[in-house]
Order: C-alpha cells, then sequence, then structure tokens
C-alpha cells in the first residue's frame, strides 16, 4: 500500500445516504459516481484526512475483517478513485 494519503479534490462534492452508501459529483465533468457503504467509509476517511492505515484500522473495527483484506480493498478503491481523478496524492 502506498504511503502518501491521497485528498479527494475540491471538485468533488459528497453525499452520504441512511445506511453507508452515497453519491460523489465531479462539479467539472458534471458525472456522478454512486458508491457502496465500504467505498463510501473510504472516501468519508479521505476527507478528514486520515492515513490508509488509519482507515484500514477503521475498517477492521467496524466490519471485522482481517487486515490484510481491508488493506486490499481500500487499495482497489482508491485506485478507482484515482483512476477517476477523484483524489490527488
Amino acid at each position: 500500500m502506498t504511503t502518501a494519503t491521497p485528498t479527494p479534490h475540491d471538485h468533488i462534492v459528497s453525499t452520504e445516504f441512511e445506511g453507508g452508501e452515497g453519491v460523489l459529483v465531479d462539479l467539472n465533468s458534471k458525472q456522478y459516481y454512486q458508491l457502496n457503504e465500504t467505498a463510501m467509509l473510504v472516501w468519508r476517511c479521505l476527507e478528514n484526512g486520515q492515513s490508509l492505515e488509519a482507515i484500514v484500522s477503521e475498517m477492521t473495527t467496524i466490519y471485522d475483517v482481517p487486515a490484510e483484506q481491508a488493506a486490499s480493498k481500500i487499495e482497489q478503491i482508491v485506485q478507482d478513485f484515482q483512476s477517476r481523478n477523484l483524489i490527488g496524492c
């Protein structure tokens, strides 16, 4: 896992729904992205400036999954965010 903490771009707005899912809106491209509960957790943590290690810790506490599994899923989510230009490092 990379050591740099990614940060959401200023032109991305997030809304979280009851139940943990959410939506991101890219104000530049006018595209929106629906996030499941896990991806929304990662996004919220990134917005709060949490390190990837802290996100792994939070995910293992909330979902009772092994750290390796949480780290792998978080890495996939972060790579997806980066590929869509939603975050920067």
